[in-house]
């Protein structure tokens, strides 16, 4: 008998999937809608609406969108946002970002 590597055809539904886990991309597309943001380095990054999230190149765009530059001092090492500047739309390719935050609306109670 000589096998050609062709499977019957309800053999191939047969076989299970393994589940894989989520990507990275996965992850971002839950967030559509939702207010994000992103961090270049220490000192600076971006905030806004996360819109989409494309593939190649790898990136995000978010809508009105604040640059906002970050400070920190020895006194309060934890960075804090010392200014913003408006923009409109904005690509940021996913290879130089360093950390996203999904922000959440405060509730009455915080």
């Amino acid at each position: 008998m000589c096998y050609s590597g062709i499977l019957p055809l309800g053999f191939a539904r047969a076989l299970p999937t393994p589940k894989l886990p989520p990507t990275v991309f996965h992850m971002l597309e839950r967030h559509l809608g939702k207010k994000v943001l992103v961090i270049l380095d220490a000192s600076y990054g971006f905030e806004g609406t996360l819109t989409a999230v494309n593939h190649e190149p790898p990136g995000v765009w978010l809508s009105n969108a604040e640059a906002v530059i970050f400070r920190s001092t020895i006194a309060n090492p934890i960075p804090q946002v010392a200014s913003r500047e408006k923009r409109s739309e904005i690509f940021i390719n996913l290879n130089s970002v360093q950390r996203i935050e999904v922000l959440h609306e405060k509730t009455r109670g915080e």
